[in-house]
């Protein structure tokens, strides 16, 4: 079995595409920094451009993309493929920001859902269609992130827009909890898609997990964790 060789400052200048999966309660920002701090201290690199091609929320896992060097040109094209992500609902509660990040906020019964609705939901929510992005988001309007105006208890119309779901696969249900897997567009939030779950089961709901499993061919099974990129200058030191 051959010796991987360790990237160079110039490959990581020149341009590299990196799988991470991210962990949970990591910003998108702090596992960027993270690698950017992690190429400079080892390969002694005064200044390197390091982006990623579409967050994830704290509480989210799963696949990031993050580019270096020339690479970070490119991010725009992975932005825009489709993604793929898997996750659970609880439904019967709300919360404002759709999931963990803030308190259950109102309750409500679930004794009227069947197993059958929740397929008939699933099914119902595919193709292209008008979608509420979260209020806890860091959309813009008038100048400032959504999550500005919701922290400060302030209220703001938030228009529709435009998505497409591919999938909505429903892959366990035992009440109030319902695993799923969905593939979906640019520009989708799940946190909305478990609201509208909720909403149109008659009922409430919120989003209790989430990870992204892949972005366009690039899939979270080749991934690296933060530990193992780190532990790959150590093999470079040792070389």
């Amino acid at each position: 079995m051959s010796k991987k060789i360790p990237l160079t400052d110039q490959d990581y200048k020149d341009g590299q595409v990196l799988l991470f999966d991210k962990p949970l309660e990591w910003t998108s920002f702090q596992l960027v920094n993270k690698v950017r701090w992690l190429i400079r201290k080892n390969l002694n690199i005064k200044k390197i451009k390091v982006g990623h091609a579409g967050t994830l929320d704290p509480l989210a896992t799963g696949l990031m993309i993050i580019c270096t060097g020339k690479f970070t040109k490119r991010i725009h094209e992975f932005m825009g493929q489709e993604k793929e992500y898997t996750g659970t609902v609880m439904l019967g509660a709300t919360t404002s920001s759709y999931d963990l990040e803030t308190e259950i906020n109102e309750t409500f019964s679930t004794d009227h859902i069947t197993e059958d609705a929740v397929y008939a939901f699933a099914k119902a929510y595919q193709g292209t269609i008008q979608q509420r992005p979260p209020v806890f988001s860091a959309l813009k309007k008038d100048g400032k992130r959504l999550y500005e105006f919701a922290r400060a208890g302030e209220e703001v119309a938030i228009p529709t827009r435009e998505i497409t779901i591919y999938d909505f696969e429903i892959t366990r249900i035992a009440m109030p909890e319902v695993d799923f897997r969905v593939r979906c567009s640019k520009g989708t939030y799940i946190r909305s898609l478990a609201y509208d779950m909720g909403k149109g089961l008659e009922s409430g709901a919120h989003l209790t997990a989430l990870k992204r499993t892949k972005i366009g061919d690039y899939d979270v099974d080749n991934a690296q964790d933060i530990v193992t990129f780190e532990n790959s200058f150590t093999t470079l030191d040792n070389t």
